[in-house]
């Protein structure tokens, strides 16, 4: 290039870096600016929950019945439970009420809330919300779905939910949501700039919608306040733009007790999840006196985040951080190989994982599917153990799970189905928006969803949300609905017994139309796709039970209508020993294989 022009441009170039108002203050500060009474607040843009911020926000309304709207994917004892306990919201926007880790069970302090009605749900499914706040990010008034069109959630929300005429081919049409726009949005996030530039944590789950979405901007927490050139270097990982952001508090371990991967990110140290605060939140929400004293322990009693930080302890923070690493799952199956032999009998769950991962795999080698999505518990179990025996046979098979995950290898130890040891397997690492509206159900989808259930009935119709007897709320749809909606088929897992396997469900969360199969721990049930009634397929052999006819007879005893028989009927070969010590290694505490899933 000439001198005098490179001389030129530079000098042109050269000009000073604008930046705007710091805004970088201590989340007391922030809370008080932004956080008004009456409000609605998003927590979420991202797989971490903002915990920090939802604890400050409790300690500063306690006992004032501001009279919040919660909006988010979920939450339970850590979260949604503690603002329901204190009375401090009085609606809940979400598509999974109650406690996910390690397993998903109904939150007694939110089912007790929802059944006296000082705090009214509102469910949705995790793609729908996430669709209505992508719409309120954009600035459109509704986003087109296949989910929702034949649950009970249809009828439910019509204020905000219809089925509309496609202007472009007659006779079709297409479920739409309305925008959803909260007043303020919560997120923690790796890093941010003191503008407000911020690092989202892989997987990106909800993303980066509600924070765009809020009308009065996003409060971000982050592990660490950096300067600009930091976020330049990891631009690719930057989702949410300084001019959404009203302040920027660094929060270290702000997610806690969820875990943070530090993914990309070599300059930061991950953190686990906090299994042992999960499960003490969860104990302690059973009983009004213990939860409350739990809560003035790690919230109320914790004058601020740094305090929090002091009464967990350096030794605990340093195992979370190395309970990340990835190889780390050999030392806590190290701690449980002794477990593994026992119970030398296979439990009724052990049935139910063997006889859906046969049955997965004899769909997939006949459909040639290249993805299972799997639900929380003995679904993912058996979405594990069939990954593995296809990839053994080289047939080329996916994992993804619902926040982002895709083309992940489990690992053992911890049968978690968002583990984030797994994350660094990924072949791809997205969010809901991508994982269940595009990969599941988009136009050129090949994929099975493998998902849990409290209840199902003869035409496959699931139910997760609420229970005949008094109205009991159980946790929601999660992403069940959006896969039932959208993927080419689907499996339905559950213990069976006359109470979970009914006539009619009394709610519907996950409409039947394309579920294919039931299994459990009795058997394999069948049905075309479509309306029809599920079928008695298979059963697995008992050495107890003398005859066949006898064994269909306890199914029948175990099933809530008169069941349909195709015969000739399936018998599921037993597991060989090798087949249980490889299942038992994905959980050597047993917290999904110990026995029956409807007492655990």
């Amino acid at each position: 290039m000439d001198p005098d022009l490179l001389q030129f441009l530079q000098k042109r170039l050269a000009s000073p870096e604008v930046r705007t108002e710091n805004k970088v203050m201590d989340l007391s500060e922030a809370v008080r600016r932004y956080v008004k009474p009456g409000i609605s607040i998003h927590a979420g843009n991202g797989m971490p929950f903002p915990t920090a911020a939802y604890y400050e926000i409790a300690r500063q309304f306690w006992g004032k019945d501001p009279g919040f709207t919660l909006i988010g994917t979920g939450g339970g004892a850590y979260s949604y439970a503690v603002f329901a306990h204190g009375r401090l919201c009085r609606r809940i926007i979400s598509s999974f009420c109650g406690d996910a880790y390690p397993f998903p069970v109904p939150n007694p302090v939110l089912t007790r809330a929802f059944r006296e009605g000082y705090v009214t749900p509102e469910s949705w499914t995790h793609l729908s919300l996430t669709l209505r706040l992508m719409a309120g990010a954009m600035g459109l008034p509704f986003f087109p779905t296949k989910s929702i069109v034949g649950s009970s959630m249809e009828s439910e929300n019509r204020e905000n939910f219809c089925k509309a005429p496609n202007p472009f081919a007659e006779g079709e049409s297409a479920g739409l949501v309305k925008a959803l726009n909260p007043d303020i949005s919560l997120a923690h996030g790796w890093a941010a700039d003191a503008e407000g530039n911020t690092i989202l944590a892989a997987p990106y789950s909800t993303n980066h919608y509600g924070a765009l979405a809020a009308k009065e901007g996003v409060i971000v927490t982050v592990e660490k306040v950096v300067d600009a050139d930091f976020i330049r270097r990891y631009s690719y990982m930057a989702q949410i733009p300084g001019y959404a952001v009203r302040a920027v508090c660094p929060v270290p371990l702000g997610a806690h007790p969820v875990g943070l991967h530090a993914l990309g990110i070599p300059d930061f140290n991950g953190y686990g999840e906090d299994e042992e605060f999960i499960l003490e939140a969860r104990r302690a929400s059973r009983s009004p006196d213990q939860y409350q004293a739990w809560i003035e322990k790690w919230v109320l009693g914790c004058r601020l985040h740094e305090d929090f930080l002091t009464r967990l302890g350096q030794k605990r923070i340093w195992f979370l951080m190395g309970r990340i690493h990835k190889d780390s799952w050999t030392s806590e199956l190290a701690d449980s190989a002794d477990q593994l032999p026992y119970p030398e009998e296979i439990t009724p769950a052990e049935k139910l994982v063997f006889g859906a991962s046969r049955k997965l795999q004899e769909i997939i080698k006949e459909k040639k599917y290249r993805l299972i999505l799997c639900g929380i518990g003995v679904s993912n179990l058996a979405s594990w153990m069939a990954y593995y025996e296809l990839r053994k046979a080289g047939i080329p098979l996916e994992l993804a799970a619902e926040i982002g995950f895709y083309g992940y290898s489990p690992l053992p130890a911890d049968p978690f189905l968002f583990n984030l040891r797994n994350l660094p397997s990924c072949l791809m690492i997205n969010d809901i928006f991508t994982t269940l509206g595009i990969f599941m159900s988009g136009s050129g989808t090949s994929g099975i969803g493998v998902i849990g259930a409290g209840q199902v009935d003869r035409f496959g119709n699931v139910n997760t949300t609420k229970v005949s007897e008094d109205g009991s709320y159980l946790v929601g749809s999660g992403g069940a609905n959006d896969v039932a909606s959208g993927a080419c088929e689907t499996m339905v897992t559950l213990e069976q017994s006359k109470s979970r396997f009914v006539a009619d469900v009394p709610y519907i969360t996950s409409p039947g139309f394309k579920v294919s199969t039931a299994v459990s721990q009795y058997g394999i049930f069948e049905k075309p796709l479509g309306r029809q009634e599920l079928e008695l397929t298979g059963y697995f052999r008992d050495p107890l039970i003398k005859s066949e006819e006898q064994m269909v007879r306890i199914i029948q005893d175990q099933c809530g209508w008169p069941l349909k028989i195709r015969y000739p009927l399936q018998i599921v070969p037993s597991p060989a020993p090798e087949e249980i010590k490889f299942l038992r290694c994905f959980d050597p505490r047993r917290l999904y294989l110990g026995g029956s899933e409807s007492k655990r």
